[in-house]
Formats: C-alpha cells, sequence, structure tokens
C-alpha cells in the first residue's frame, strides 16, 4: 500500500519441532503481502530467535510450533526481547497450541495465536493493524 512503512517479520520455529511446512507457508504469504520476512529455519533455541529479532531489528516476531513445548519455550523469548529493550515488537504465534494454554500466553505478551486452518490473509491484516498502532 502506498504510504505504508516496510513491515519487518522474524518467522522462527522454537525448539526441536521439525516441521515447518505452515510457518513457510506464513513467512510467504506475509511477503506475498508486502512484508519484508526472515525466516530462521528449524531447531532455533530460544537465544538464538532473540538474537535475530535484535540483529534484523524487526517489528514482528511469529513463532510457529507443533512439538507441544510452548509453554516451556514462549515464555523465555518474550522475556529475553523485554530485556533486549524489544517490548513494543508484536509477538504473534502458530500451529497447534490447546485452548487452556492460550489465555497463559496471551498474559505473557503472546498478542495472538493462529491455529491451523487460519487464513493468511487474516494474519496479514492482523499484523498490519497492530503495527499500524503501535507506530503512531
Amino acid at each position: 500500500m502506498a504510504g505504508e512503512q516496510n513491515i519487518r517479520v522474524l518467522v522462527a520455529k522454537p525448539g526441536l519441532d521439525g516441521h515447518d511446512r505452515g510457518a513457510k507457508v506464513v513467512a510467504r504469504a506475509l511477503r506475498d503481502a508486502g512484508m519484508e520476512v526472515i525466516y530462521t529455519g528449524i531447531r532455533q533455541t530460544p537465544e538464538m530467535i532473540i538474537a535475530a529479532a535484535v540483529q534484523e531489528d524487526v517489528d514482528v516476531v511469529g513463532l510457529s510450533i507443533l512439538s507441544g513445548a510452548h509453554m516451556e519455550l514462549f515464555p523465555p523469548i518474550v522475556d529475553g526481547l523485554k530485556k533486549k529493550g524489544m517490548s513494543d515488537v508484536l509477538i504473534v504465534a502458530g500451529g497447534i497450541i490447546p485452548d487452556e494454554d492460550i489465555i497463559t500466553l496471551q498474559k505473557i505478551g503472546i498478542k495472538a495465536i493462529f491455529g491451523p486452518g487460519t487464513p493468511t490473509s487474516k494474519i496479514a491484516e492482523f499484523i498490519r493493524s497492530e503495527v499500524a498502532t503501535r507506530k503512531n
């Protein structure tokens, strides 16, 4: 869109989860929606994700997980980003996350959680809207 600042998104796969098709589909869709996307690849530690987010100076960190380790891996990522002065970064997640964990994850700072089957256009619209409100 004319006048829109380029939104920088880091898409990351924390932990030992080796299934990255969904993350690649989302990364591609966000790129097609005009965002600049950095994809970390699979098997990233929280420290690697934090370092990449800082180095790339991203607006958004998107975490993709299917392994069930979200309650162990997401909190240190959120805390680490805050400690590095990136508390204004939008953090979203996707994958297999049980309903009972969603509220806890939102309380620690994950703004939205997109489950399987979420249209990529919905993810892009959410990111665009949230980043616009944060930059104003």
